[in-house]
C-alpha cells in the first residue's frame, strides 16, 4: 500500500497484492519523483500512484494490521528537474558512494551540430531514476523519451546485448556500479539500408560504468546511430569488442575510458566490404583514453573520416595501436605511446588507409608512425584544446575510468 499522512490522518493512494513468505526477508523499495510514487517488492514494481500534495517531507515504512521487522533502511537522493528522487530500501546491500553525474558536455564529434541534432545531451530535460536490478534497468532503457538512469551497484545482465532507445543518459553511481554478463546495443537491428533512417537511435550518453565479462560486445553502436558520448567507463575481461562503432554510425565521442585485460578493444567499421553504409560517416573522436595493455583495435578503423585520436595514453599494446585501413582518414596527435611496437599504421592489414601523425611521444620500445596521405582536419568540425603530449600519461592515468566525474 502507498499512502500519505497529513496532520496525523492517513490517506491510501494505491494498493496492490504482493506474495511474501512469513518469517523471510524481502526487499521493499519506494521511489518518489515529483508527483509519481512507485513501490517495489524484491525488485519488481507492484504499485504506482500519483499525488502532488507535497514537494518535500519525510519518507518511511510501517505495517498496517500486520507485524514486520525493518532492517538496513537506506534513503538516497538523486537530483532531478521535479525535485529529489527519494528511495527507501530495506536491504543488506549498501549504496555505492558518490553522485549520479547526469550533466556534462562532450568534446569532439558528439558535440557537433549535424543530422538534425545540436550536440549530445542524453536524457536532459527528462526525469531521473535509480536502478539496481536487471529488470529495472532493462525497462528503463526501453522507455521512450528523455530519461536519466542512475545505476547503483553491479547489475548482472542476461547476455548478450540489450537495446538502448534514444535520449538516454546512463550513469553509474560511485566507482563500483555497472554491468556483468551483458552489454549495451545502441542502434537499430542490422539491415542493408544505405542512408540514415528517420528512427535511427540518437542522443545517448554512457558514463562512469564498469563493464565486465560481457557475452558479446560491452558497447555496440550501429545502424546510423548518432550523437553518442561514451565517457569515463572501465571495461575489461569480455568476449568481443569493448566499444565497437559500425554500420554508418557517426558523431560519436569516446573519452576518458580505461580499457584493460582485454584483446578486441575498439573497432570502428566492421568489414572491408561495408563502404556503402560507412563512406562519409563513422566520424568519431577518441581522446584521453587509457589503452592499457590492450593488444589490438586501439582503434582499428575502416572508412571513417576524419577519425580524431588525440591525447590518449597507450601502454604495451603488443599488436598495434591505431590501425587506419580501408581508405579511412585518421588524425593521430598528441598521444603518448609507451612500449608500443607499431603505434600508428595505415598498412596494418587489408586495404590501406590514410593517416596524419603529429606531436606524438614515443618512448621505451615504441616504434614510429607508418603514415601517409591527406586527411580532413577535425578543426573543420569542432574546436578542441590539445594537451602537451608529455603530460598525457600522468593526466590520463589520474583521470580515466570510473569514480572521476561529477
Amino acid at each position: 500500500m502507498l499512502g500519505k499522512r497529513v496532520g496525523g490522518g492517513h490517506t491510501t493512494l494505491a494498493t496492490a497484492p504482493a506474495t511474501v513468505t512469513v518469517g523471510s526477508w524481502h526487499t521493499v523499495r519506494l521511489e518518489a519523483f515529483g508527483s509519481t510514487l512507485r513501490g517495489f517488492v524484491n525488485g519488481a514494481q507492484v504499485v504506482t500512484a500519483t499525488d502532488s500534495t507535497f514537494g518535500s517531507g519525510r519518507i518511511g515504512v510501517a505495517t498496517y494490521y500486520a507485524a514486520a521487522t525493518f532492517d538496513d533502511v537506506l534513503v538516497t537522493d538523486v537530483a532531478g528537474p521535479g525535485g529529489p528522487t527519494s528511495t527507501t530500501t530495506t536491504t543488506t546491500t549498501t549504496q555505492q558512494p558518490g553522485t549520479c553525474a547526469t550533466s556534462g558536455r562532450p568534446v569532439g564529434f558528439a558535440s557537433v551540430t549535424a543530422w538534425g541534432r545540436s550536440g549530445t545531451t542524453g536524457g536532459a530535460g527528462g526525469p531521473t531514476i535509480e536502478v539496481d536490478t536487471a529488470a529495472e534497468f532493462l525497462a528503463a532503457i526501453a522507455q521512450a523519451g528523455p530519461l536519466n538512469i542512475c545505476v547503483c551497484g553491479m547489475i548482472a545482465l542476461p547476455g548478450p546485448m540489450h537495446n538502448v532507445t534514444s535520449d538516454k543518459t546512463i550513469v553509474g553511481i560511485g566507482s563500483a556500479s555497472g554491468f556483468t554478463g551483458g552489454g549495451l546495443n545502441i542502434g537499430l537491428p542490422v539491415s542493408d539500408v544505405t542512408s540514415p533512417p528517420a528512427d535511427a537511435v540518437r542522443n545517448v550518453v554512457v558514463r562512469n560504468l564498469v563493464f565486465r565479462d560481457w557475452a558479446d560486445d560491452a558497447i555496440n553502436v550501429q545502424m546510423f546511430s548518432h550523437h553518442v558520448w561514451l565517457d569515463h567507463n572501465d571495461l575489461s575481461n569480455g568476449y568481443d569488442g569493448a566499444i565497437d562503432i559500425k554500420r554508418g554510425s557517426s558523431y560519436v565521442t569516446v573519452s576518458w575510458n580505461h580499457t584493460h585485460h582485454h584483446t578486441k578493444n575498439m573497432l570502428l567499421g566492421h568489414d572491408d566490404g561495408n563502404g556503402a553504409q560507412d563512406v562519409g560517416r563513422l566520424k568519431v573522436t577518441y581522446h584521453h583514453n587509457w589503452f592499457d595493455r590492450t593488444p589490438q583495435r586501439n582503434p582499428r578503423v575502416r572508412f571513417g573520416e576524419p577519425v580524431h585520436v588525440f591525447n590518449n595514453y597507450y601502454l604495451y599494446n603488443t599488436d598495434v595501436g591505431v590501425a587506419c585501413q580501408a581508405d579511412s582518414g585518421c588524425v593521430v596527435e598528441g598521444n603518448y605511446f609507451e612500449d608500443v611496437e607499431e603505434p600508428v599504421s595505415n598498412s596494418y592489414a587489408g586495404p590501406g588507409g590514410r593517416c596524419v601523425a603529429r606531436d606524438n611521444v614515443f618512448v621505451g620500445e615504441s616504434g614510429g608512425p607508418d603514415c601517409g596521405g591527406s586527411v580532413q582536419e577535425p578543426r573543420d568540425y569542432y574546436a578542441y584544446a590539445l594537451d602537451d603530449p608529455n603530460t598525457v600519461k600522468a593526466a590520463v592515468m589520474a583521470g580515466a575510468g570510473v569514480g572521476k566525474v561529477g
